[in-house]
């Protein structure tokens, strides 16, 4: 089933790419497309967990400790963008890559903490190094740029193409 699914997100992707093929390659576009749409999805959970399954109130954990609303959302969010982003990277955008299943999972969770990380930084320096930039107009930055980032990291790092060393490798010898 997940092949046959695979096949037919790929096939969309692939069609809707046909008029940027000559601007952009297709590794890329799917990137965008698989990336933009876990994105929606993110942005649709965390609205939805926050105004109608949290209602705005605290989520309580265990007797004294509480998470905010905010957090609460962003984490259980992240408990369905997390694996939908890493099965659509692995499946769709890195299928070459050779690397094991639980490596890539590794390196993954690896790049998406530091990403979250980095995000928070960013943030935090727009907003007290940089307080004439508008907060959308910095959270747009830091989004674009964390993109960015994450796709050259996910291309050589997190779903490594290890063939692609071996090429090259053959041709130094020769």
């Amino acid at each position: 089933m997940q092949y046959t699914l695979r096949n037919i997100i790929v096939a969309i992707i692939d069609f809707v790419h046909k008029p940027f093929s000559k601007l952009i390659p297709a590794q890329t576009f799917r990137y965008l497309a698989c990336g933009g749409g876990n994105t929606v999805l993110g942005l649709v959970l965390y609205s939805v967990v926050y105004n109608y399954v949290l209602r705005g109130n605290e989520f309580h954990v265990v007797d004294g400790f509480s998470l905010t609303a905010r957090v609460a959302s962003l984490f259980l969010t992240s408990c369905v963008t997390f694996p939908v982003g890493f099965l659509l990277s692995s499946y769709v955008v890195f299928p070459e890559s050779q690397l094991h299943g639980r490596v890539q999972l590794f390196r993954y969770s690896l790049s998406y903490a530091g990403f979250i990380v980095m995000a928070y930084c960013f943030t935090k320096f727009f907003a007290y190094c940089i307080p004439l930039v508008r907060a959308d107009v910095a959270n747009i930055f830091v989004n674009v740029l964390t993109a960015i980032l994450s796709y050259i990291t996910q291309k050589l790092y997190t779903f490594k193409i290890e063939k692609e060393e071996a090429k090259e490798e053959e041709m130094t010898l020769q």
